[in-house]
Parts: structure tokens; C-alpha cells; sequence
């Protein structure tokens, strides 16, 4: 009696979630690990005066570090108006991997750790693991030293060995303890565990971007939201996540051809297929690298346009400074112009680092397979570099457009930033990635066990699929 009104409502498919006793309980555990990294998230670092932190932050608003804690922020799950044990985030963890991830490209010794199969990664891992607790002793001794310089540590723990010791303890227990959950998350829960960490850090910002959007919206009043800028907003949300989804999943498909062998009198082989290269090989991390690179000149020219206006120097030099300090904030046309050149840039960095040709041209050809209308080998390979370097300048282009228009619409609309960061940017398309990724696990799961899909169809295991990251 109710199917036929669940396949209506779309809720067919969620049912079928928890029919599966397995999905069920991977689902479930993957929740409570998150529900346990929220919870942690608010127990506060000892000796730490949080009501000053706050006031600290609200008062940094749109400065040059105010703009760096909001782009941490969005990696560590929350805001830095509270120094917690979590502070640090998963970040350090995620940095270590892209750090091992960038060596083995040119390391032999990591190269050969890979080809030994789950021995080399686990070795690997373990590597990235002591990265990890190291990044994150250096991170946190700068957290504290910065908090206590400020004044923002109560009066007894002011330059107290024994603070800084049970602080930097707890930072580091707090990453490591996250890394943990996150590499339960991969044996024991469904998705990636670090991934799914930083999209509930994100999703946590959701709620207070609604409060200030309902908080603001006051048709008639000159500087709030009127009902065409809520449907604007709310148009521009839809778009660029379809966007987002579009470029998550966009791939350039090179024809194969399979080589038909004769075994006695039967001829085998000979298949078709296709492989799939994508048009935003990079994923996210062309952002977040140019996010990072363009934190230090709105900070560097920040400061030397302080200290040069303090000092009172007459000539030139004021001008410069004021003028570079100015056009370097974040929504800039300078600084949006050097944004995106850096994302291109990025986007060509990785590919070089990441997309082998002539692997590939060799894995082809030792499987018996090759590109209609191409010899195998070095022909190959440059067919496979020239048409990922087209399809890379598209993808940058779109991650470029994504990537700006938070800062347009923060600019130009003057909308809070908590609400113009969902209208794309870094967090939107890992939200976007992570959850396609979440979403291919669970429906490949159904449909091995004959259910349908998300997208509909007979519980037969035959119905259309998400496309994810992944392909």
C-alpha cells in the first residue's frame, strides 16, 4: 500500500537503504563517528578565554587575518571563535597525504612502495601518519604562541611552559583522534572517512548562513533582502551546484579498441570501450592551493601598509603600499585576476603530477588494446596529453568561475561571506564531490543486492546510476 506512494515522494530508494541490514549498519556507524566529531569539536582548550577569542574574531571581521581564519576555518569544521581540541581540524592529516601524494611523484623509493601493493601503502600510510603528528606540533605551537601574544589565554597560563605543553598535547591528541575516526570511516562506514569530515565541517556553517539570511530579509528596507534577492540567491544556489555537479562528473571519452585473439578455431577479444579522462582532473585542489598562495600577499601587504602609515614616511612608498594592500583583498580585481591565472596554473601543476601518458600508453598496450586510428606507444601517449591539456583548460575554467563567485557576490550584493561561500568556492565542490562519491558507494551497494537506484527504475539491479567522481 505504500510503495506506490514512497515511488512517488522518491522515498523508495531511501527505504531500500535500510532494508540491507550491511548499508544499514555502515550508514549508522558513519553517522555516529560524525556525531562524535561534532560533539569533540566543542570541548573547549583549557586556559584559553573564549569570551575574549570571540570578541577577538568578531573584531578581525574583514581584515587580512580575519580572511585567513575564515579560509582555515572552512578545512578545520567550524569557526576560530572557539579554540576547542579540534581546532586544528583534519587539515594537518590532509596536508600530509597531498605532501606524500606530491613526493611520490619524483621519489623512486615511494614509487616502488607502491608497486608492492598493500604492503608499500600500508608503509606509506604509516609515513603519512608521522607527517601528520608533525605538521600538527608545528600548527599548534603556532596557534598558541599567536593566542598568547594576543592576550586571549587567562591571566594565570599567560606564558606557562605547562599550558603550552597540555595545549599542544591536546591539539595533537584532538588531529590524531580524527585521523582515527576517518580511517574507521573507510573499514567499518561507507565513503571516505577524511572527505566526509570536512563536508560536516562545511554543512555545520549551513545553519547559521539560513539564520542571517532570515535574519536580513526585510522586504522594503534599504540594505536588507527583498523577495527578488532571496530568489536570486536561492536560483543562484541551485545553478552552481549544478554546476558544481557538472564539472564533478564531466569526462572526455576516448574510444578503445580491444585486439582480437584466435584461440583454436574461436576468435575472442575485439570489444569496444572507452576511457574515460576527466575534464577536472585536479578536483578541488587547484583552489586550495591558489587560495593559500593568495592568502600571503593580502597579508604581507597588509602589514607593510600599517607599519609604513605608522612609521609616517612622505614620498611614493605610501601610495605603493596603500595602493597593493588595497587591490589585493580578497574581491579585487587584482586580486581575482592572480586568482585565476593560479588556478590555471594549478590545474596544469596537478595533471603534470598526477596523469601519466605514457603509463597509460604502456598499460594499453600490454593489455592488447589501442586507440582506433593510433599506434600504440609514443603516438599514443602525445594523443592522450593533448587532449587532456584541452579538456584541462575547460575544467580550469569552470573551477575558476566557481571559484570567484563568492567573492563577487560577497562584493557586489554585500551578502555575508557565510552565505556567499555556498554559492561556490572551495567548500561547495567538496561538498558536491564528497557527496556524489557517498551517494555511488550506497547505490552501488543496492544495486548489487538487485535494488534499484537513486534514479529510479525496477528492483532489478538494472536501473540508470549516479555518476560520481569517480566515474
Amino acid at each position: 500500500m505504500l510503495q506506490p506512494v514512497l515511488n512517488f515522494l522518491g522515498l523508495a530508494s531511501v527505504v531500500n537503504v535500510f532494508k540491507v541490514p550491511e548499508l544499514r549498519t555502515k550508514i549508522l556507524f558513519t553517522l555516529a563517528m560524525l556525531a562524535v566529531y561534532r560533539i569533540g569539536f566543542w570541548i573547549p582548550l583549557p586556559g584559553v578565554d573564549q569570551a575574549l577569542l570571540i570578541q577577538h574574531f568578531q573584531d578581525a571581521g574583514e581584515t587580512a587575518f580575519g580572511r585567513v581564519a575564515s579560509y582555515v576555518a572552512v578545512f578545520s569544521g567550524g569557526s576560530f571563535g572557539q579554540s576547542t581540541i579540534f581546532g586544528l581540524g583534519i587539515m594537518p592529516y590532509i596536508t600530509a597525504a597531498i605532501i606524500m601524494q606530491l613526493v611520490g611523484s619524483v621519489s623512486q623509493t615511494i614509487k616502488k612502495l607502491r608497486e608492492e601493493g598493500p604492503t608499500g601503502q600500508a608503509k606509506i600510510q604509516d609515513w603519512t601518519r608521522r607527517l601528520t603528528v608533525g605538521l600538527c606540533l608545528i600548527q599548534a605551537i603556532m596557534w598558541l604562541s599567536y593566542i598568547n601574544q594576543a592576550g586571549l589565554v587567562e591571566p594565570q597560563w599567560r606564558g606557562n611552559t605547562v599550558w603550552y605543553l597540555m595545549g599542544v598535547t591536546a591539539m595533537t591528541a584532538g588531529t590524531v583522534f580524527l585521523m582515527w575516526i576517518g580511517e574507521q570511516i573507510d573499514r567499518f562506514g561507507i565513503g571516505n572517512g577524511a572527505s566526509m569530515i570536512i563536508m560536516a565541517g562545511i554543512l555545520a556553517e549551513m545553519p547559521g548562513a539560513i539564520g542571517w539570511v532570515i535574519g536580513n530579509f526585510e522586504p522594503g528596507v534599504d540594505g536588507k533582502l527583498d523577495f527578488m534577492s532571496l530568489i536570486l540567491l536561492l536560483g543562484g544556489f541551485v545553478l552552481v551546484c549544478g554546476g558544481a555537479v557538472l564539472i564533478t562528473v564531466a569526462q572526455r571519452r576516448i574510444p578503445v579498441q580491444q585486439a582480437k585473439h584466435t584461440r583454436g578455431r574461436k576468435v575472442v577479444g575485439g570489444q569496444r570501450s572507452y576511457l574515460p579522462l576527466r575534464v577536472n582532473h585536479g578536483g578541488v585542489m587547484p583552489i586550495i592551493f591558489a587560495s593559500s598562495l593568495m592568502l600571503f600577499p593580502s597579508v604581507i601587504f597588509s602589514a607593510i601598509n600599517e607599519n609604513v602609515q605608522r612609521i609616517g614616511t612622505g614620498g611614493f612608498w605610501p601610495l605603493l603600499t596603500q595602493w597593493m594592500s588595497d587591490n589585493f583583498q580578497m574581491g579585487e580585481f587584482m586580486y581575482v585576476m592572480f586568482y585565476i591565472v593560479l588556478v590555471y596554473f594549478f590545474s596544469y601543476f596537478w595533471i603534470t603530477v598526477q596523469f601519466n601518458p605514457e603509463e597509460m600508453s604502456k598499460q594499453l598496450r600490454d593489455h592488447g588494446s589501442f586507440i582506433p586510428g593510433l599506434r600504440p606507444g609514443p603516438r599514443t601517449a602525445e594523443y592522450l596529453e593533448t587532449v587532456m591539456e584541452r579538456i584541462t583548460f575547460v575544467g580550469a575554467a569552470a573551477l575558476a568561475v566557481i571559484a570567484v563567485l563568492p567573492m563577487i557576490v560577497n562584493r557586489s550584493l554585500n551578502i555575508d561571506f557565510r552565505v556567499a561561500q555556498f554559492l561556490g568556492g572551495t567548500g561547495l565542490l567538496i561538498v558536491v564531490a564528497v557527496s556524489l562519491d557517498f551517494l555511488q558507494r550506497v547505490e552501488a551497494n543496492l544495486m548489487m543486492r538487485n535494488y534499484a537506484g537513486f534514479l529510479g527504475g525496477q528492483d532489478d539491479g538494472k536501473a540508470k546510476r549516479i555518476r560520481g567522481p569517480r566515474g
